[in-house]
């Protein structure tokens, strides 16, 4: 069963976005691990920085917890420009096939995995469809951004689970 926090998603099923919804940017890649190896990476947002292909993410708040469950939140030091400081909630959370999580802006980062044979199938997606201000990240070139950033974190993802040649 898919768990939802704060059940603000009646416009849809956001933990079934519509693979179609022109506000949802996704990328796919094969991973070379099972599903619970890269569940695991993906909870511990001490990590989030090591896969990051946006090159915003620098590292997790020292208050922050392990491990992220549903309804946790978890402050991130990020830079775009300059750095600042964010809190995100875990909104989406099917161990080990689904977590996503939001921040005050209301977009959601999703994650989907999917077991296949030799490893996962991982989705990533950034969910725009709820956001605050969808025109305004429109206009400021977001999605685009962060489509590439997708590519470039699951690369990353990737690679981290790459046996190595020793």
């Amino acid at each position: 069963m898919t768990e939802r926090a704060n059940d603000h998603q009646n416009d849809a099923d956001r933990a079934g976005a519509d693979r179609n919804d022109e506000r949802v940017e996704r990328g796919i890649r094969f991973v070379a691990a099972e599903p619970q190896q890269v569940f695991d990476l993906l909870a511990d947002p001490s990590r989030h920085a090591e896969i990051d292909g946006s090159g915003s993410v620098r590292a997790s708040s020292d208050d922050t917890p392990e491990r992220l469950a549903l309804g946790t939140k978890f402050g991130m030091s990020m830079k775009m420009g300059v750095p600042y400081k964010i809190t995100n909630e875990v909104v989406e959370f099917d161990e080990p096939s689904l977590i996503g999580w939001r921040h005050m802006g209301g977009h959601i980062w999703r994650y989907r995995l999917r077991p296949v044979d030799g490893g996962t199938e991982v989705t990533e997606e950034f969910d725009w469809a709820p956001a605050r201000s969808g025109i305004a990240l429109k206009l400021a070139g977001v999605p685009k951004r962060n489509a590439r950033a997708i590519e470039a974190t699951l690369d990353r993802l990737a690679a981290t689970f790459q046996p190595s040649d020793t």
